[in-house]
C-alpha cells in the first residue's frame, strides 16, 4: 500500500479548466514518478519514450 501524503500549501494549484495541478514541491515530497506524464515532473520522465 502507497504511504498517503498530506497536501500542503504549494504543493498543487487549479487549473482555469478545473483540473489540479501537483507542483514540482509535491512530486519530491512523494519521492518517486509515478510515469503519467505529470507537468511538473521533476525526475524527467518522457510519455513519449517511456522513459526517465
Amino acid at each position: 500500500m502507497k504511504k498517503i501524503i498530506p497536501i500542503e500549501e504549494g504543493d498543487s494549484y487549479w487549473t482555469e479548466e478545473g483540473y489540479r495541478v501537483f507542483t514540482e514541491q509535491f512530486h519530491l515530497k512523494r519521492g518517486y514518478c509515478c510515469e503519467s506524464g505529470c507537468r511538473h515532473c521533476p525526475y524527467g520522465y518522457d510519455p513519449k519514450t517511456n522513459r526517465q
